[in-house]
């Protein structure tokens, strides 16, 4: 068949814009980036870094963005948050015995190349390290979680810190928060307007309970899971109410709830519930979240389907259907034998099995954390002990996954700890 002058001319025009678009033959074009952090340096010189990639629309495929990977702001970045618009990346970094940790500031180009700006300290003390971030959904503010809260003394020599209940002052957390300016993403330190210490000074952090270790922000309210007090104790969890326009953090009336796990892995909300996992039980728990207070659903806590696991971090995707529990099993790189347990929820909160004869579906090896891409078709997770990536398609109506199309596993330098995504720069 053969084209006439203007339908060669129309032909060469939807090609040009294809190709402008970044549209293939294989591809659907560029719907967001995916930016992996890897930790502390290894033996071959890797670490440290950020590895960054395209993602796909039509096949989920990862490609690497150029100049990546990115040198970390710090030592030892394990989470990130991106700021809702895409302009800005935050990355905690937890520091080692050297190095203290800290907040770095990345600005995004138009292709997801990372600008490094510049660092932030949190006020936790020097011997403590910060371990979380939280944004809240109008990234006007930036919570940042410490272990330890700074032990700060009068004249005497006498601790001055305020205890909150349920710590002593040697375990008590900390939680920084900075108001996240619009135009920059720079961050501004915001101080406690409600607390003092015994010299009557406003302290410069919120306080939590001992050693805290994970961090949630839900419709306005913060919650963190905090570590047992003692051998014979479960773990609890402190409740805040964030102020959306000023950032400061309310102790609700329940402020310091018990839990019936010892070892929590992970928090993650979606629909109107709450979910822990727990590692020492393996189990599952659903809660319901009202003025800052835990309830339990009906049932309690239920067993992982996937057996001999610990379960390390829970996604719950976009429509709030469904819970995938990422579940770690075997260390050897070769070997791995951990997955992704994909569950329906039901209209109470309940967990069920999703009918599948391929659920769980397998990951690479030490799987460390899990996103949903930012128009909700794909799951992938970032696996630490083969430097990989492991991406599957959410099917939204059944909650199955299924491999992608030109393959699921994704090479990334370094020693994986967490990952981020967002969608094309705004």
């Amino acid at each position: 068949m053969k084209l006439s002058r203007i339908g060669r001319a129309s032909l060469a025009t939807v090609l040009s814009l294809a190709v402008g678009l970044g549209m293939t033959a294989c591809g659907g074009g560029t719907i967001g980036f995916m930016w992996v952090l890897a930790g502390k340096q290894t033996s071959n010189g890797s670490g440290n870094s950020i590895t960054g990639f395209k993602i796909d629309n039509f096949t989920g495929n990862l490609t690497q963005v150029v100049n990546s990977p990115f040198t970390a702001g710090g030592v030892n970045p394990v989470q990130a948050v991106v700021k809702p618009g895409g302009r800005y990346v935050y990355v905690v970094n937890t520091g080692d015995g050297t190095t203290a940790g800290n907040i770095s500031l990345y600005t995004v180009g138009g292709d997801g190349i990372l600008a490094f700006q510049q660092t932030y300290s949190t006020q936790g003390d020097l011997t403590s390290k910060p371990v979380f971030l939280q944004m809240d959904s109008a990234g006007a503010f930036l919570y940042v979680l410490d272990t330890q809260a700074p032990l700060t003394r009068d004249s005497s020599g006498k601790v001055t810190n305020p205890i909150p209940a349920g710590c002593a002052i040697t375990n008590c957390g900390a939680i920084t928060v900075f108001s996240v300016a619009g135009d920059t993403g720079r961050l501004t330190l915001v101080t406690n307007a409600t607390t003092k210490n015994s010299a009557g000074t406003n302290i410069t952090y919120f306080p939590v309970g001992p050693t805290p270790s994970l961090m949630k922000f839900v419709s306005g309210t913060l919650l963190t899971v905090n570590s047992p007090v003692s051998d014979n104790d479960n773990q609890t969890i402190t409740s805040y109410t964030a102020n959306a326009t000023s950032g400061q953090l309310t102790l609700t009336t329940n402020t310091t709830q018990a839990t019936n796990f010892r070892t929590i892995t992970s928090i993650t909300t979606g629909g109107n519930y709450v979910f822990l996992t727990d590692a020492a039980t393996n189990m599952i728990s659903a809660s319901t979240l009202t003025n800052g207070v835990l309830q339990s659903v009906t049932g309690g806590p239920v067993n992982n389907f996937v057996t001999q696991v610990t379960p390390v971090w829970t996604l719950t995707d976009s429509t709030g259907k469904f819970v995938y529990v990422l579940n770690s099993n075997s260390t050897n790189v070769t070997t791995s034998s951990s997955s992704i347990g994909a569950y329906t929820i039901d209209s109470n909160g309940k967990l069920t099995k999703v009918s599948d004869v391929n659920n769980p579906y397998p990951v690479g090896s030490g799987p460390v954390c899990m996103v949903e891409d930012p128009v909700n078709k794909y799951v992938y997770t970032s696996n630490a002990n083969d430097s990989s990536v492991t991406g599957y398609e959410i099917n939204k109506s059944t909650g199955q996954l299924n491999v992608l199309r030109r393959g699921s596993t994704f090479a990334v330098t370094g020693k994986p700890s967490c990952l981020v995504v967002s969608g094309n720069v705004n």
